[in-house]
């Protein structure tokens, strides 16, 4: 896979109907006003600096630095968090002094409430419009319950969510391209460029039929078959998150290793003999050494994180005398999510099993083989979790948001446990 820079060049002109911006911006760059507006605030500020008191701002300001900055942040992220609907309102101020408000508060309480007001206005009439990513957002209930409703709004750092269609195009001839698609994914040679294109021009829809429809694994494998190429995983991954996959992922476990290694054996007592003999098992490798201590790091995440790691990594015999379909049925039966480790028989118990290939798992299924190591596993699964648009298992919510948060370095809020870690890591 190519660097990050590289993999944006290879993407085909589509790219500029997606979000271009991959990380909430610091400072946000409050947007330039018309003329008259600018005007008043530079005054403004020049007479603040000398007796520190506001401006009177009109109803007509208000709503064209409201209007202005609603289009900017949605150009961003369509439903931004608080702190970084906080981050407008404190450039907002930090750009026109003139504009703060008086009292003993941070000065922009009422800017953010405005603000947040403003940006859900903005949504509505966008989805009035039509607008597919806040239009799959609207309330519906939810088989049959007046409690509940579906909400399908970005939350784990995606930048093109549900992006609309390409100009000139409508689900159709989308559709008419789709099996295209299909077709070119069944020859027995890969035109790699031509997939990569398809895949590109036919993103909103699929988007659209994975984020409002929930399809099961087996159905989308059937319907977008090279969606579960190696390569076009990570180019999926790219489409929604503007993140490289396999090069942040792997640099990320190559930095965090020795850390992650410390803290294993510092407080291993503390989480039974999972981790020790996970470190035990280690020590005694005399060869492939940096291979075996990555995949010691990644293994005992889950540990340290007290989530479940048997849910995650997974474990069958290779062999002759069964067939290797059955084997794989009943080692991934009830496997939601999941790395499954192909062994050969005659090691299967000792310390240093030979493994023969790792797979990924979901829904029961195989849908990805042969991946040389468990960090690009690992990485590959991640991936999946974005292009299929499937919630972090719950008992491995904290070790997929330790490789969103800290690995992907992606999003702003995670939970305690996950911040407390990367507290250690950054020391």
């Amino acid at each position: 896979m190519n660097s990050s820079g590289n993999q944006t060049n290879s993407l085909s002109p589509l790219s500029r109907y997606w979000r271009s911006i991959s990380e909430w911006p610091d400072p946000f760059p409050i947007p330039t006003l018309s003329l008259d507006v600018e005007l008043k605030l530079r005054k403004g500020n020049e007479s603040y600096e000398s007796n520190k008191i506001g401006i009177d701002v009109s109803r007509d300001m208000k709503i064209e630095i409201l209007d202005k900055i609603a289009q900017a942040a949605f150009d961003i992220k369509a439903y931004p968090d608080h702190d970084e609907l906080e981050s407008i309102a404190l450039a907002l101020i930090a750009k026109y002094p003139c504009l703060k408000e008086p009292g003993r508060g941070k000065g922009y309480e009422g800017w953010l409430v405005s603000i947040r007001n403003k940006l859900n206005n903005y949504r509505a009439k966008l989805r009035e419009a039509g607008c597919s990513e806040v239009s799959v957002n609207k309330k519906r209930k939810a088989d049959g319950d007046v409690t509940k409703y579906t909400l399908k709004r970005a939350k784990r750092g995606e930048v093109n969510h549900v992006p609309e269609h390409p100009e000139q195009h409508d689900d159709a001839s989308l559709e008419e391209q789709r099996l295209l698609l299909v077709e070119a994914s069944k020859k027995a040679r890969f035109d790699h460029s031509f997939i990569r294109e398809k895949m590109d021009l036919t993103f909103s829809l699929r988007r659209r039929e994975i984020v409002e429809e929930q399809p099961m694994v087996m159905e989308i494998q059937t319907r977008w078959p090279a969606l579960f190429f190696k390569e076009q995983i990570c180019e999926e991954f790219f489409r929604i998150t503007n993140k490289e996959l396999l090069g942040i992922f792997r640099a990320a476990v190559d930095e965090y290793t020795p850390k992650l290694l410390r803290l294993y054996r510092a407080r291993k007592g503390a989480f039974g003999k999972d981790m020790e003999n996970l470190l035990e098992k280690l020590d005694d490798e005399t060869s492939n050494i940096v291979r075996h201590r990555k995949d010691a790091a990644l293994r005992g995440l889950p540990v340290f994180l007290r989530d479940e790691p048997k849910e995650l990594f997974k474990q069958c015999l290779a062999g002759s005398e069964v067939l290797e379909s059955d084997r794989e049925d009943e080692s991934t039966k009830e496997v939601a999510v999941g790395i499954l480790f192909v062994v050969e028989d005659c090691v299967a118990t000792t310390s240093s099993a030979v493994v023969q290939n790792i797979a990924v798992v979901l829904e029961e299924t195989i849908v990805l083989e042969d991946v040389p190591d468990l960090p690009s596993a690992l990485a590959y699964l991640f991936g999946l979790l974005y292009a299929l648009n499937i919630s972090y298992p719950k008992a491995l919510k904290y070790t997929f948001e330790t490789f969103q948060h800290i690995f992907m370095e992606m999003g702003s809020d995670c939970t305690q446990r996950v911040r407390s870690l990367k507290n250690k890591l950054l020391l």
